[in-house]
This record gives C-alpha cells, structure tokens and sequence, in this order.
C-alpha cells in the first residue's frame, strides 16, 4: 500500500507534507507533486498534512489513476525533500474540482 496525490494537488503544490515525509518520496512537478508508490512506506503522515487534501490512500475508490500518474511522474521528476512555498494563487484553486484539466507532464523547478 501507499499513498497518493490526486488532481485536487494541481495548482497548489503546497508542500507541507514533503516536510513531513520519513523516507523522501515526494517528486515535483511544474504544478503539482507525486509520491513513488514503490518508495512509500504508507506511514500517512503526509495525509492530514496537506492544505488541499489531496493525498490519499491508494486503496481510496476511484484513484487508480492517479497511482498511475504518481508512479510515471515520480520516474523522471526531481525528487523533492524541502519545503517550499505554494504556486502563488495556490489558496484560490485550494479545493476547486475538475483541476484535471490543468495538469502538467512539465518538471518541477
């Protein structure tokens, strides 16, 4: 088992649960982060840590594909290990749906 991060992480970013993680699973996209399924110790610290309530457990209905996402993006992102600030109208998207559309195949800084 191991958790995910769905599209509601899309163009927030925040990264209070990259703070948090033990084993440094996080990878950062251009507008959202992944955690590698295969790295995840499934500790769920990071869960109640995100603003956005974007991570879950992969056991969670419905987010198959955003395991996908997470375990293809976290191949060829940059790993991320420190905090940082959120995309800058981070709390204006917090909680919209639909940000699928919005996704970014694009690296991190």
């Amino acid at each position: 088992m191991a958790y995910v991060v769905t599209d509601a992480c899309i163009k927030c970013k925040y990264t209070d649960c990259v703070e948090v993680c033990p084993v440094d699973c996080f990878y950062e996209g251009e507008n959202m982060l992944v955690i590698n399924p295969d790295e995840c110790i499934d500790c769920g610290v990071c869960e109640p840590e995100c603003p956005a309530e974007a991570i879950v457990s992969d056991s969670t209905s419905g987010v198959e594909k955003w395991l996908e996402i997470n375990r293809t993006y976290s191949e060829s992102w940059k790993n991320i290990t420190k905090k940082k600030d959120a995309l800058p109208d981070a709390d204006a998207w917090k909680g919209k749906a639909g940000k699928e559309e919005f996704f970014s195949a694009a690296s991190g800084a």
